[in-house]
């Protein structure tokens, strides 16, 4: 056989050989096709792949207001407990304070016992009258500021909670429950009696 009949038998055999691949493509394209129109195509498909990740999230739960009651009442609880540790606690420092100064004044209140004893006396020496009551005004002074204040007794009617009676006097010229004379000067601290006056009541 020559040549040009051998190429004229083999061309046949070329094309049906090519026309079974082109059979064998096209079902698998034709699959394919089946499969993306079946998901909605590729971009539907993306975003149907883009919903099913967004739905494996957990929802956003928005605060409903319910749990902020417990918590406003455990602060207001806190802050009411707080003020009041604060007041006993400056009601305690200003008790200790008045209880210091009342302390520290009873300790000073024999030198002015003596002092007082000292003027009632009577000298020829003025300088050292003069003396004696100067320190005796100082004395005062220093009490005042400390807020010790002595206690009203002459002429004012006896009162059990400021004047300790040690005498008692028949005096038609005072009235009744009169302090008629005083022995001791009584001090106080604001509403704290120091030392309670020693007195002499009439009638």
């Amino acid at each position: 056989m020559s040549d040009k009949n051998k190429k004229k038998q083999a061309q046949p055999e070329q094309c049906q050989e090519d026309i079974r691949k082109e059979e064998a493509v096209e079902p698998e394209e034709e699959a394919v096709r089946t499969e993306q129109e079946e998901k909605g195509g590729p971009q539907e498909a993306g975003e149907a792949a883009q919903e099913d990740q967004k739905s494996g999230e957990a929802p956003k739960e928005e605060p409903s207001g319910e749990g902020t009651a417990p918590l406003d009442d455990r602060f207001l609880r806190l802050a009411a407990e707080y003020d009041n540790y604060r007041k006993r606690t400056a009601k305690e420092k200003e008790s200790i304070w008045n209880d210091a100064k009342a302390d520290t004044a009873a300790a000073f209140l024999p030198v002015y016992d003596n002092l007082e004893r000292a003027l009632k006396q009577d000298t020829a020496d003025e300088a050292y009258k003069k003396g004696v009551e100067m320190t005796m005004n100082q004395l005062k002074e220093i009490l005042s500021k400390l807020g010790i204040t002595e206690i009203p007794a002459l002429g004012q009617p006896f009162d059990p909670n400021l004047h300790n009676a040690v005498m008692h006097v028949e005096d038609e010229s005072l009235g009744e429950n009169v302090v008629a004379a005083v022995f001791q000067a009584g001090f106080q601290c604001g509403e704290k009696v120091i030392r309670f006056a020693m007195v002499q009541v009439a009638n």
